[in-house]
């Protein structure tokens, strides 16, 4: 009962001693971005414009994805894919399988939605307004909100997971996640420089990223260190502050490999849903139910002898965990693939839209 009132007293206190510089704020963000700026190949060079298609493709795989793991597949789908036109006219199974491995597989269907939109409907030139871009397939605030100010200079502030750390602490916002996000938005905004919107925004997101880190921030670096007030009161590690993350119930199911001399089964799930459009092997169902001892019963693509493998593949999506027992089984070469599923020469599996889920259970069924 008596921590509320005391936080009270402290943040009255630390309110009176600190000093007021809310008024350089953006002033202070932008002098320490022009000295410490992250070099990434998405962003333009300092006197640069910025390239909305560039801005645009990384804002879109950046998405729940960390840059260390964005950087090789922006340089490829770049080399392949130099303008939103190239990118339109692309078969949407190669854009799949140059996407494979980065996870979050409906990111990939609409990139290639928004392309072709821009295409059909925009003349191959991005909307240069928030309102125009959120109309786009795959856009939301956010990406809208970080296209709008980076790509066109507009005066608007997109909060990613860094910005979120760096204002919360700065502010000392004690509401929890996601109930804090329009406050956190709205105290995100007031960081806006009258010019240079889009460094604003980057200056943020890189102060987050390099200085003001989920654990042992570097404050003592901080432009803002001076007028932070979680570090005025020695918690800054403890915000952003977060409601208790729910978690779906653990789901079950089986996974068949079939080799047929140099080959192996595979089939495309359907366009929409979890995983929609990827390459898989054959699969049951996932369920929190499911029952091992039905799993040969009814499942298997094939009447052949299965062979289990010991343990299981363990995959972790964004509501729930899975559990894939995998079986084996090796076929005559003249057998047919069954209807719905094709034979692919496992060499070639690089070249399929396999997700890191089906890359695991075919490294576990193969012995690799």
């Amino acid at each position: 009962m008596l921590l509320p009132y005391f936080r009270r007293v402290q943040s009255s206190l630390i309110k009176k001693l600190r000093p007021d510089t809310s008024t350089s704020r953006p002033t202070l963000l932008l002098d320490w971005y022009d000295g410490h700026r992250r070099v990434l190949p998405w962003r333009a060079l300092p006197g640069e414009a910025s390239d909305p298609y560039r801005v645009w493709l990384s804002e879109i795989m950046l998405q729940q994805t960390t840059v260390k793991a964005v950087g090789p597949y922006f340089e490829r789908f770049l080399a392949r894919w130099p303008d939103v036109g190239s990118l339109g006219r692309a078969p949407l199974e190669d854009v799949l399988r140059m996407w494979a491995g980065l996870g979050y597989y409906s990111r990939a269907r609409n990139l290639h939605a928004c392309a072709v939109m821009v295409m059909r409907d925009h003349g191959g030139a991005f909307p240069d307004t928030e309102a125009g871009l959120r109309a786009l397939p795959g856009i939301g605030p956010y990406t809208a909100a970080a296209i709008a100010a980076i790509a066109f200079a507009r005066q608007s502030m997109p909060v990613d997971g860094n910005i979120e750390r760096v204002v919360s602490r700065l502010h000392a916002v004690e509401e929890p996640l996601p109930k804090a996000k329009p406050r956190i938005a709205e105290l995100a905004a007031t960081l806006l420089a009258d010019a240079r919107a889009g460094d604003s925004a980057q200056a943020l997101m890189d102060l987050g990223a390099t200085i003001c880190t989920p654990r042992k921030p570097a404050c003592a670096l901080c432009p803002l260190n001076h007028d932070c007030a979680a570090r005025w009161r020695g918690d800054q590690d403890t915000f952003p502050r977060k409601a208790p993350k729910k978690t779906g119930a653990r789901r079950r199911g089986a996974a068949f490999v079939v080799v047929r001399g140099a080959d192996i089964l595979l089939r495309t799930r359907p366009d929409k849903g979890l995983l929609g459009g990827m390459t898989e092997v054959p699969t049951t169902a996932w369920a929190a139910d499911w029952d091992a001892t039905t799993a040969l019963a009814d499942a298997p693509p094939i009447k052949v002898t299965w062979r289990s493998r010991a343990g299981v593949v363990n995959h972790i999506f964004t509501h729930f965990p899975l559990d894939l027992v995998v079986y084996v089984a090796t076929v005559p070469a003249k057998t047919g693939a069954p209807d719905g599923m094709r034979w692919v020469r496992i060499a070639d599996l690089p070249t399929e839209a396999l997700p890191n889920l089906m890359r695991k259970v075919i490294a576990h069924g193969l012995g690799q």
